[in-house]
C-alpha cells in the first residue's frame, strides 16, 4: 500500500464534500489529507485528497467517485510530477527569557513565522515538506514544550491535521 493523491474537480454546491467523503468512509479507506478550495473554473471547487491504497483500491476508489453526480473529473496524481507542500501550526509552550528565545532561535533555523504569541506560548507557522515539519516537531518535543500541530491548508496534495 502506498499514498495516493486523487485530484477531483467538482460542482460548487452543497453536500458535495460530505458524498465524497462518506464514499471513502463506507469503503472502510482512512483519508490521510483533504484541501478543498475554489479552482480557476467558475462555480467549480477542487478536492484533494490522499489516502493510502494499493493502485486497485484506489482505482476503484476512483471509478465510484466518477460516478457521483457533482463529481466532474477524478486524477490520481500519484504517479505525475508535482510540487507537495504542507502548513503546519504548532502551538508552543514557551514562557518568558530563555526559553522563549531558543524556541525563537529554532524556529529561525527552520524558517518559521510567530503567527501569535502569548504569555505562555508561542504559535509557530512552518511550510515544508513533510521530513522538514516532522525535524521542527521532533526538536521542539525534546523540550516538552509542543501542545498542539494543525495543518490545515495543503497548497497541492499533502497535509495532516493531530493533536499531540
Amino acid at each position: 500500500m502506498k499514498l495516493h493523491t486523487l485530484n477531483i474537480l467538482v460542482e460548487d454546491r452543497p453536500g458535495v464534500l460530505s458524498r465524497i467523503t462518506g464514499l471513502f468512509s463506507r469503503r472502510g479507506y482512512n483519508i490521510e489529507s483533504l484541501a478543498v478550495g475554489t479552482c480557476e473554473i467558475a462555480d467549480m471547487s477542487r478536492i484533494t485528497v490522499t489516502a493510502f491504497g494499493d493502485d486497485a483500491q484506489i482505482e476503484q476508489v476512483r471509478k465510484q467517485l466518477s460516478k457521483l453526480i457533482d463529481v466532474i473529473r477524478v486524477s490520481d496524481l500519484t504517479a505525475t510530477e508535482r510540487v507537495e507542500r504542507q502548513l503546519a501550526l504548532i502551538r508552543v509552550a514557551a514562557g518568558s527569557g530563555q526559553v522563549r528565545m531558543e524556541i525563537l532561535q529554532i524556529a529561525q533555523i527552520f524558517r518559521a513565522s510567530v503567527v501569535d504569541a502569548g504569555e505562555k506560548s508561542v504559535v509557530l507557522e512552518v511550510t515544508g515538506d513533510t521530513e522538514k515539519i516532522d525535524a521542527l516537531e521532533k526538536l521542539l518535543r525534546q523540550e516538552k514544550n509542543v501542545a498542539c500541530r494543525d495543518a490545515p491548508a495543503p497548497a497541492a496534495a499533502s497535509a495532516r491535521s493531530r493533536i499531540l
